[in-house]
């Protein structure tokens, strides 16, 4: 049976990171849900996943901890899903920039709700900071095993353990805290967009040509909101919780492009050793280059892909009752947020 609901106060919610892919779909699954939102955001940020909502806006960047104490002031709860997704071989001030985002933010967040009284926080993480099995990296995957820091794992990843480690810190002083740990993040909203999200604009294009064969743990948004949710709801203080809706491989996932777009899927499938070669070749040169363009082809996404890990969602479905729906109508409407936000023709 699920854990019953904990008497978390309802009141003020603080989202940080809230016009996100993963921010903007929690804002919205807490509007229908009749929560009073206050949401943080970055004045210098592309904000739109955030227009035209019944949303109280406090401008502000988690790396200021003034910003964040003000934000927090006066909330009952706090979803903290603010936070910076790397390339893999960063600049100085890139790797610097991640840390204080990720790092440096996390903590501010923790300390101000601390401070404040806050009845319960959320922190969104990532599925990357759970371990895996060396003997066969495809079995399932639980929230017990440690994370192994020694192989090609993108800076991003080793931040989100470290954020994870000022929330303990934090539940340590007495501050009631659950984590959410978000697999790859599918749906609308999708600005930025995310990695997966490119792909499926270049697929639209028809500019999509070759892929990694293999495989990873997708959440649909609705999913990962209601898994957010939940947590906050029914989780055990210093737990943290998978939310996935299902392993997905790249042939099937361009399948479903191919379905939604109309476009017949001609990418070719290229050699997994060939195409980790030329990503560590490319990943230096190309953000010397190019520092701000965002990397497709990088060491650690070839690494995600080929591990080909699973989830293993059984302790969310337990103890929160979540269960996740199906993933392709997500995949559509996806597909329909970028036509109607013009990504694509």
């Amino acid at each position: 049976m699920p854990n019953a609901p904990r008497s978390v106060p309802q009141g003020k919610t603080l989202v940080t990171g809230a016009s996100g892919h993963v921010g903007a779909n929690l804002v919205r699954r807490l509007l229908a849900d009749g929560v009073d939102v206050r949401a943080l955001v970055h004045p210098r940020h592309d904000n739109r996943g955030l227009e035209g909502l019944p949303i109280e806006q406090v401008e502000g960047d988690v790396r200021d901890p003034d910003a964040v104490r003000r934000a927090v002031t006066g909330c009952v709860r706090v979803y903290h899903t603010a936070a910076k997704v790397s390339v893999n071989a960063p600049t100085a001030a890139q790797s610097r920039e991640i840390w204080d985002i990720n790092v440096m933010g996390t903590q501010h967040v923790m300390q101000a709700a601390l401070r404040a009284g806050v009845a319960r926080v959320c922190l969104t993480s990532s599925f990357s900071t759970v371990g895996y099995h060396h003997d066969d990296p495809s079995r399932p995957c639980a929230e017990d095993l440690p994370f192994y820091p020694f192989i090609e794992w993108m800076p991003y990843s080793r931040t989100k353990v470290l954020a994870e480690v000022e929330t303990f810190k934090a539940i340590a002083d007495g501050l009631d805290a659950v984590i959410a740990i978000s697999t790859g993040v599918c749906g609308p909203h999708d600005y930025m967009p995310s990695r997966t999200g490119k792909v499926l604009i270049d697929f639209a294009r028809g500019k999509f040509r070759a892929y990694i064969p293999g495989g990873y743990e997708a959440v649909a948004v609705d999913d990962l909101a209601r898994g957010h949710v939940l947590a906050m709801e029914r989780g055990r203080t210093g737990q943290r919780y998978t939310i996935s809706t299902r392993y997905v491989a790249m042939d099937e996932m361009l399948g479903l492009f191919a379905e939604v777009t109309g476009k017949p899927n001609r990418a070719r499938a290229m050699p997994p050793r060939l195409m980790a070669g030329v990503a560590r070749m490319l990943a230096g040169p190309m953000t010397a280059l190019f520092p701000n363009v965002p990397q497709q082809l990088t060491p650690g996404a070839v690494l995600v892909l080929t591990m080909q890990r699973r989830a293993d969602i059984s302790k969310a479905r337990d103890e929160l009752g979540y269960a996740p729906g199906p993933l392709e109508p997500t995949i559509r409407a996806w597909y329909e947020f970028f036509a109607r936000a013009g990504m694509i023709a």
